[in-house]
C-alpha cells in the first residue's frame, strides 16, 4: 500500500463512527446549548442486578441477554424508566408511563423461567404513540387535553397483538397533536410540528436545538434516545 493509499484509508476509518459514538458526541454538543448544561445526558444509568449494556442494544441482543440470564425484563424496564426520568424533561418524548410496567415485566420473567417464551418480543419494553388505544391505566388522547379523562373501549388490534406476543407497553409517546393536524402550516409554524398540549414540543435526540418534527415525534426521539427498546409511531 502506498503512503497516499494509507492516508486515504486512515481518513475513511476515522469517519466510520458508530451510531453509539455519534449519539454521545451530538448529545455532548447539544448539552452546551442548554442553560446549565447536561453533561450526563446520554450516559447509561446502571440499575438493578444487571450490568448488561442495554443502551443501543437491539431486540435480538436484549433477548439473548435475557435467555442467558444476563438481564431480566424487570431490570430492563427499571433502567428505561430511570433513563426517562433523567432525559424526558429535556426531550419531551414520553407523555406518560404504564404504572404497573414493573409488575408486568416480573410476570413475563416468571413465564421465561418456567420455559414459556412467547416469541421475540417477550419481555421487551415498547413505547406507543398516544393516538393508539390502550385499555389500561394510561390515557389515549392524541396529545390533546380535549379528551383527557376519556376511556377507550378496548386495546387497538395492534396493542392486542403486541401484548399477546409478550411485549410490554411501557408508555405513551408524544406526537404532533391529533397526529400532526398542523402539517399544512408547517412552513408558517415550524415549531408547532411535533408539539402537543399534553407533551409539549419534542426535542431532537441528536441535537437539542431542533425539534423532533413530524407526527411521530415522541416515538422517534424516544427510540433514538434509548428510552425504550423500540417504538410504534
Amino acid at each position: 500500500m502506498t503512503s497516499h493509499e494509507s492516508d486515504k484509508s486512515s481518513k475513511i476509518d476515522n469517519h466510520q463512527i458508530s451510531r453509539r459514538s455519534f449519539l454521545g458526541t451530538t448529545a455532548a454538543g447539544s448539552a452546551a446549548l442548554l442553560t446549565g448544561g447536561l453533561a450526563t445526558l446520554f450516559k447509561e444509568t446502571a440499575l438493578g442486578g444487571s450490568s448488561f449494556p442495554f443502551v443501543e442494544a437491539t431486540i435480538p441482543q436484549l433477548q439473548a441477554a435475557m435467555t442467558n440470564g444476563q438481564l431480566t425484563s424487570r431490570d430492563l424496564v427499571l433502567r428505561y424508566l430511570k433513563r426517562m426520568q433523567s432525559l424526558n424533561p429535556t426531550l419531551h418524548a414520553v407523555i406518560e408511563t404504564t404504572p404497573n410496567a414493573v409488575s408486568i415485566a416480573a410476570g413475563l420473567d416468571n413465564e421465561r423461567r418456567a420455559g414459556h417464551v412467547r416469541g421475540p418480543l417477550h419481555g421487551i419494553p415498547l413505547l406507543v404513540k398516544d393516538n393508539i388505544a390502550t385499555a389500561d391505566n394510561m390515557q389515549t388522547t392524541a396529545g390533546s387535553l380535549a379528551i383527557y379523562g376519556s376511556q377507550v373501549p378496548a386495546d387497538a388490534p395492534l396493542i392486542q397483538k403486541l401484548r399477546a406476543a409478550g411485549a410490554i407497553i411501557l408508555g405513551k409517546a408524544n406526537l404532533g397533536e391529533w397526529a400532526n393536524f398542523r402539517d399544512d402550516e408547517a412552513e408558517t409554524y415550524p415549531l408547532a410540528v411535533g408539539w402537543s398540549a399534553r407533551g409539549g414540543s419534542t426535542n431532537n435526540a441528536y441535537d437539542l436545538s431542533y425539534t423532533s418534527w413530524g407526527s411521530s415525534s415522541g416515538s422517534g426521539a424516544g427510540a433514538a434516545a434509548n428510552l425504550c427498546a423500540a417504538a410504534v409511531g
